[in-house]
């Protein structure tokens, strides 16, 4: 074993140059007398590495291993994505509880990846290195090395948002080991992939890596949907193993896929026709289910996405205990999707005979086109030092931010604007049991709206972990931030003169807000013993109006109104954190409280809108990760979560008034588990995830037996892994998903029209190779 450090300081030479000296003389000495020699005994311990387990983040605001940081994090790494063949990262994210997928509003689909964590939405709370992360973009995993979870309001680690947390990706990097890596995959639905990892060292203290990634293929369990993506990542580095460290990264990313729509919910355990006849609410009522592999698309439905992202690293230690770091970064995405699915409403699924070969469903079609863009700066220090006697951890940094993003949207209705009458475009029904993806129909056109928002961000932070005694710390930070966001665009105006519903005019506007945000957060961690902690937080964040999308709004119900005060949110959480087994598995328990405030809510009082509207999640989360033995890693998580809206209550155009008490997509019990066992060559792994029921109703009052699909019904899926190593450079995996072929929905649209079914059985085959 070599070990290697890449401090080169002259008091280390000196130090090695004594320490070598004393036993040398001593042997000399002994040599003259002709005493005996008696040395004492050498143990030089090297922790091994466990695959599951990581001891500390990635993250430098986390002063402390993750065994003494009072907050629930959970890293997920590389080498349990690659078991488990996990290309996504909605897939990654599978591994952590209380995270749930969405699919979107009405007649839309959510592009890119969507989810929510401990009851609120998260998706535009995911980062790169520490850099907030924008796009419709579903994310690969081929160019991370883990993926982060931290969960807890985080308005001192990120800004703005971060009300339940956020996800923090973390890329590979060069290093100065050559190595060549990579995987050759092929699977059902003509499923193929290949990624390489390319590490070569230029010099003693430079190198240069290259990550690949190219997938194609279909989905399981769906007709004429396809996926198909390749990536390049380049990355060079300078300064390895010195003081001072450059690293100059970049990633680049194409997909061109077919967008997928769903399926209608008819025959589904829930599903309640709402159709203004009585007779075909009745047909429909007792119809079955669509074949899930049906395709409501077209042919000519589309999504292409491109990102592109580079960054600047610099590091530099100033002496043993302090670092310096800056990092820079560009980035910018594009989304250009036409999507074609069933539709929602009253009589979107007509049932005019018995015979169920003539029943139809209205297909709705979306366009959209939508541009980020990012610009940041942060710069870092992190350093220790005594304070009368008390050790400190000290991190602190500022960071620039401009954050941009750009909507155009489209209609496929007829409209006359500013006196221009577009016709409607052609858009058929579809057969509810047969469809067409072949139809003729007409794109959406343009329709002048758009959103134009950019919000610049300047901030500066501090944390500290105060070292008490060996028992006691105290950790607290705390964020200052200035924002400004301009938001412009322009929306339809009806002309109110005349009775036709599709007269608009296009009107231009312009809103701007701007604020300051101090977000903090403080907790005590208490050490009973070397191996664990006890520990009590205590946090705050904060989201003003447009935080999401620098989309600022008129609209008196809308809680992006320039002149509301930011909603906050306030997290209480008490933990504790074991390592055990010799510091392989590491056990974890926490029950939280957080409690969002601020929201728009309509008072039948004043008959107006106002901040009066909460948001209250209370949950307990377990977590076990490592290794029981030497063979055998385990991950598995569960989390029970109690969500509630307490004063939220909505007018809408018609007058009717409707209060939510629960939270939509958020089950009271998540579960997962993935665990595998090495036995010689052979490694032999599996896992399951349980979701239990999504509701979707969350009106007070309203009958759930008379409303459609009230709640995604509980579900429960199986994976298996098995692997055999060929030799030291080429390892053989299988993966089987779903192994028992559960029927489930994996995420339901708002209005309960339509869902996206979770895949099939369904299986991979992958070559592995490493040199």
């Amino acid at each position: 074993m070599t070990i290697r450090s890449r401090k080169h300081h002259k008091t280390s030479h000196l130090a090695a140059l004594v320490a070598a000296a004393i036993p040398a003389m001593t042997l000399a000495q002994t040599a003259k007398t002709g005493d005996e020699l008696n040395l004492p005994e050498m143990v030089v311990t090297s922790k091994a590495e466990v695959p599951y387990k990581a001891d500390k983040s990635a993250n430098h605001k986390l002063t402390e291993p993750l065994l003494d940081t009072p907050k629930t994090v959970q890293v997920i790494k590389k080498e349990m994505l690659r078991e488990q063949g996990a290309t996504s990262l909605m897939e990654a994210l599978r591994n952590t509880p209380g995270i749930t997928m969405q699919l979107g509003e009405n007649g839309n689909t959510s592009a890119g990846d969507t989810f929510m964590m401990r009851g609120f939405s998260t998706q535009q709370s995911t980062f790169v290195d520490g850099v907030r992360d924008l796009g419709a973009v579903g994310r690969d995993v081929f160019n991370l090395e883990q993926v982060e979870v931290v969960k807890g309001a985080a308005g001192s680690d990120i800004g703005r948002g971060a009300a339940s947390g956020y996800i923090n990706l973390i890329t590979k990097l060069p290093t100065l080991e050559d190595s060549i890596s990579g995987t050759l995959g092929y699977g059902t639905a003509d499923n193929a992939h290949m990624t390489a990892d390319i590490n070569q060292a230029l010099s003693d203290h430079s190198a240069l890596r290259l990550n690949l990634m190219r997938r194609d293929g279909g989905v399981d369990g769906r007709d004429y949907v396809e996926n198909s993506s390749y990536g390049v990542a380049p990355s060079i580095a300078f300064g390895l193993e010195t003081d001072t460290r450059l690293y100059v990264y970049s990633q680049h990313v194409r997909q061109d896929n077919t967008p997928d729509g769903g399926i209608p919910t008819i025959g589904m355990k829930g599903f309640y026709s709402t159709q203004t006849s009585a007779a075909q609410a009745a047909r429909l009522n007792t119809g079955g289910k669509v074949d899930r592999e049906n395709y409501y698309g077209s042919k000519s439905d589309y999504e292409k996405v491109d990102a592109d992202m580079l960054t600047v690293k610099f590091e530099h230690d100033l002496d043993d205990v302090t670092t310096l770091r800056n990092i820079s970064r560009y980035g910018k995405s594009n989304v250009d999707r036409i999507l074609t699915g069933p539709a929602g409403g009253t009589t979107a699924l007509k049932a005019t005979s018995a015979d169920p070969s003539t029943w139809t469903v209205d297909r709705s079609r979306q366009l959209i086109d939508q541009e980020n863009e990012i610009l940041a700066n942060q710069t870092s220090l992190n350093t220790e030092f005594t304070t009368f006697g008390l050790r400190n951890s000290l991190a602190s940094g500022v960071e620039f931010m401009r954050e941009s993003q750009r909507n155009e949207s489209g209609t496929t209705s007829r409209q006359i604007i500013d006196g221009v009458d577009y016709a409607a475009v052609l858009l058929p029904s579809a057969s509810l049991y047969d469809p067409n993806p072949h139809d003729a129909m007409g794109k959406p056109y343009k329709t002048g709206v758009y959103s134009d928002g950019t919000t610049d961000t300047a901030a500066i932070y501090v944390f500290d972990t105060l070292h008490l005694n060996e028992q006691w710390s105290v950790n607290a930070g705390v964020r200052f931030e200035h924002y400004k966001t301009d938001t412009k665009g322009a929306s339809l105006t009806a002309i109110s003169a005349t009775s036709i519903t599709y007269d608009y005019l296009l009107t231009p506007y312009k809103l701007s807000d701007s604020g300051d945000l101090t977000s903090w957060n403080t907790g005590i961690v208490f050490k009973p013993a070397e191996n664990g902690s006890i520990y009590l937080a205590y946090a705050n964040s904060l989201t003003p109006p447009g935080s999401s999308n620098f989309a600022l709004s008129s609209s008196e119900s809308s809680d992006n109104q320039p002149n509301l005060d930011p909603q906050e949110t306030k997290h209480v959480e008490l933990g504790t954190k074991w390592d055990l087994l010799d510091d392989r598995l590491n056990l974890s328990a926490a029950i939280y409280r957080t409690e969002n405030s601020n929201q728009m809510s309509y008072d039948t009082l004043s008959a107006t809108y106002q901040q009066d509207g909460t948001i209250r999640v209370k949950g307990i989360e377990l977590a076990a990760v490592g290794q029981i033995t030497n063979f055998w890693q385990v991950s598995a998580g569960i989390a029970s979560m109690d969500t509630e809206q307490i004063d939220q209550v909505s007018r809408s155009s018609s007058g009717v008034i409707t209060e939510n008490t629960g939270v939509r997509w958020s089950p009271d019990l998540t579960a997962t588990l993935w665990t595998s066992y090495t036995l010689g060559d052979f490694t032999l792994g599996g896992g399951a995830r349980y979701v239990s029921e999504q509701d979707r109703l969350i009106a007070k009052g309203a009958d759930r037996s008379t409303t459609n699909m009230p709640s995604i019904p509980s579900y429960w899926v199986a994976d298996m892994m098995a692997a055999y190593r060929l030799n030291k450079n080429v390892n053989l995996r299988v993966n089987l998903y779903n192994l028992f072929d559960e029927e489930y929905i994996a995420t339901l649209n708002n209005s309960g029209a339509r869902m996206v079914m979770g895949a099939p059985r369904s299986a991979m085959f992958t070559t592995e190779y490493s040199f």
